[in-house]
């Protein structure tokens, strides 16, 4: 049986977002963002928050936030998509 390591996540095209959940553009010190929430049942592993430095749980509703303009050196905004609460990005300035 030939045992096959996977290649590294780091080294992977990031996934696209999963379908569902709705998604809007938001403009936050002059640069803009898609914001995407996530509800519960959709949300099945766990993340840091950059907001608290906490974890977002599995099974728990939050955001995932990303540059709608690539940052130099990436392909796409998605390449530095963050996980927050809900209510740490709300009260993000």
């Amino acid at each position: 049986m030939v045992n096959r390591r996977r290649q590294s996540k780091h080294l992977r095209a990031p996934r696209p977002l999963l379908a569902g959940g709705s998604q809007s553009r938001v403009q936050r010190r002059g640069v803009d963002y898609i914001v995407r929430n996530v509800p519960a049942q959709r949300s099945e592993k766990e993340y840091r928050c950059p907001g608290c430095s906490q974890r977002v749980a599995p099974g728990t509703a939050h955001v995932v936030v990303w540059p709608a303009t690539p940052p130099l050196g990436n392909e796409s905004g998605l390449e530095v998509r963050r996980h927050w609460h809900t209510h740490c990005w709300s009260v993000a300035s």
